[in-house]
């Protein structure tokens, strides 16, 4: 039996009602805010796919978790704060799952404080909450010269297309 953890305070609750799946299904909101129709990656269907919506509703919630990681270090970031998220949807055997990227961009700030702010983001995040110890996760640092410094790693699976 299942028990879900007690908290202090529900902030929001997503509701969204799908049907049909992955190929050819919709997912609404009950506020009607999202409406979309679902397809299978790389089918040629016009609809967006879960592992899409998850790369964005991640990074839209690690952004934010930067954001209070900041405030928290009393520490200044610049609007033009980016993330590129990847999600592969990976194959092994008959096992389906997922494993992610973020590709953090933080022009104008030190490296050495772009690694706590990440560090500390990925601590505050609750989809980082969520995936921790569950997927395989790559966070890293792109810096303006387009150098890339890896920050955050927890990399055992390797993904078979």
């Amino acid at each position: 039996m299942s028990t879900i953890q007690e908290v202090e305070k529900v902030v929001y609750t997503a509701k969204i009602h799908t049907t049909g799946g992955r190929d050819g299904g919709t997912a609404q909101s009950n506020d009607d805010r999202l409406s979309i129709t679902l397809s299978i990656p790389g089918s040629g269907g016009t609809g967006t796919n879960p592992e899409q919506l998850f790369a964005a509703g991640w990074s839209a919630c690690f952004e934010g978790a930067l954001g209070i990681a900041a405030r928290k270090l009393k520490v200044s970031v610049p609007r033009e704060i980016a993330i590129d998220s990847e999600v592969d949807l990976c194959v092994k055997g008959s096992s389906y799952f997922l494993r992610a990227r973020l590709n953090v961009i933080l022009p104008g700030v030190p490296r050495d404080v772009c690694a706590t702010l990440i560090e500390s983001a990925h601590e505050i995040c609750p989809y980082s909450k969520a995936i921790r110890g569950n997927i395989d996760v790559l966070i890293s640092l792109v810096e303006s010269d387009s150098t890339t410094a890896i920050i955050q790693t927890n990399l055992s699976s390797e993904c078979v297309a």
